[in-house]
């Protein structure tokens, strides 16, 4: 179906639904089937938008894909010889004494190298501080307890950005630590890589590869592995009910969270509202909401004090 033939579809759904809530009540299981089915409509048509540098779109394409991962790595890091062994997206990261992290891409390869890519558009999510985190929370899991700290591997993390944050105007940016007072490289094995995705030079791999990274359409492409899975989850019915489904469940995974938000904002005003009675012990209060004492100690603070 084409993209012009999926709008048609959408308005003549709408058109229907529209009749069909006209009819009253009585139309209730016509307006849920009307409803689903435009629903569906315009996930076709929000995947047809879709393109690599979003986040998403690029968690289906590049998991368990050795082959699209091997050919971004040896394009970004100019080597030909990398053989990636295994790749997994949207990995955890656990730390139990901090804040956990998601990796977009978590790769190695045969050389025991590892490698996290982050997909950025906003320029937000690509600090710089940030690829210090993700680097030191992955060594923090390669490392393990009684290892040496020479068994620790060589890393990459690699962000590519849709705008260039690093703002020089280059299409790649290699961060390595240095002697200051000799200018020689520190040699840790710690690399950080920023690919500025708004250098888009059909003339260069780099250049041809941010192009794919922007592109919605297959067609357009320039390497061929990569078009064939943008394609497949485009295009073919099984690739098309894939990214339907994790539409589907990104939307449940919304609403949830909703649901939680608001819960815990009602029990907020409820237990406001009880300490502004001032008939209840914090203990009381805490049983009858569903809140920690603690909770229930931080929300009397924020009250204005009785005259």
């Amino acid at each position: 179906m084409t993209e012009q033939e999926i709008l048609e579809q959408i308005e003549a759904l709408n058109k229907q639904l529209e009749e069909i809530r006209m009819q009253g009540a009585d139309a209730g299981l016509l307006i849920d089937e009307a409803e689903r089915e435009l629903q569906h409509q315009e996930d076709l048509q929000r995947i047809r938008g879709f393109r690599m540098i979003d986040d998403d779109f690029m968690n289906v394409v590049f998991d368990d894909n050795v082959e699209g991962t091997e050919l971004l790595l040896r394009i970004i890091l100019d080597n030909p010889t990398i053989n990636v062994n295994s790749v997994k997206t949207q990995r955890v990261m656990k730390n139990l004494l901090g804040r956990d992290v998601w990796l977009d891409i978590d790769a190695n390869d045969d050389t025991g190298k590892e490698y996290n890519i982050e997909i950025q558009r906003a320029d937000k999510g690509a600090e710089r501080k940030r690829a210090r985190y993700h680097s030191s929370i992955k060594d923090a899991h390669l490392l393990k307890a009684g290892d040496d700290f020479s068994k620790l591997p060589e890393s990459y993390v690699i962000f590519i950005t849709e705008n260039d944050v690093m703002k020089g105007g280059l299409p790649i940016y290699f961060i390595e630590r240095v002697i200051t007072n000799t200018g020689e490289p520190f040699n840790d094995g710690e690399h950080i890589v920023y690919v500025n995705g708004a250098s888009e030079n059909g003339t260069t791999e780099l250049g041809k590869l941010m192009h794919d990274f922007l592109c919605e359409d297959p067609n357009d492409m320039y390497y061929i592995p990569l078009a064939k899975k943008v394609r497949y989850f485009k295009e073919d019915e099984k690739g098309v009910a894939t990214m339907c489904k994790a539409l589907e469940d990104m939307r449940n995974e919304v609403a949830r969270e909703t649901a939680r938000e608001t819960a815990e904002k009602t029990k907020v005003e409820n237990a406001l509202n009880l300490l502004k009675l001032g008939k209840l012990s914090f203990e009381e209060i805490a049983n009858a909401i569903g809140l920690s004492v603690e909770r229930i100690t931080e929300l009397a603070k924020m009250q204005p004090a009785r005259p």
